[in-house]
């Protein structure tokens, strides 16, 4: 009878209940808490890896470089090589770690990528503004003769108007 292959599936998260349930139960694990350092500094090593550390240039040729020239970190950060016969002689395909990525998973373990409720909500100062102590002004009312008489009587119109109707 032969022997069949299990294929390992990743559940989504949101079945147990969110990133951050995740979350917590990986910082919950000792291995990974005893570990974390170690996780760091493989991630930092990946993520600062530069292309240039494997490969050498030489007369305008491209080489790999010797394995004992290449940095630890450069070697991290090597997803897999590949050769492959041309009719210009054997080349080599270098694929590394992707490197957003792994800023990304870094940015997140350092909190840079974290929303935090409090920024779209408004300020609250408490401002109080104090102004001037009102002043109590004693005014006699002051009557104008010119007024007075004008408004006992009249045709309607402007005082001016009378004014020169009785004149002539």
């Amino acid at each position: 009878m032969p022997k069949s292959r299990s294929r390992i599936v990743k559940p989504p998260l949101d079945r147990f209940g969110g990133i951050r349930v995740v979350q917590r139960r990986i910082k919950k694990s000792e291995v990974i808490e005893h570990n974390k350092d170690k996780v760091a500094q493989e991630l930092l090593d990946i993520a600062t890896a530069n292309v240039m550390d494997i490969l050498q240039v030489e007369n305008n040729k491209v080489s790999l470089r010797d394995l004992k020239e290449i940095p630890e970190a450069a070697i991290k950060a090597i997803k897999s090589i590949q050769t492959v016969e041309t009719k210009y002689g054997t080349q080599f395909k270098i694929e590394m770690h992707d490197k957003v990525s792994t800023l990304r998973i870094l940015a997140k373990a350092a909190g840079f990528l974290e929303q935090h409720d409090d920024i779209n909500r408004p300020s609250v100062i408490g401002i109080q503004i104090k102004g001037p102590e009102p002043e109590v002004i004693e005014a006699e009312e002051v009557i104008d003769e010119n007024k007075k008489a004008d408004n006992s009587g009249g045709s309607g119109e402007a005082p001016d108007n009378d004014a020169e109707k009785k004149t002539e």
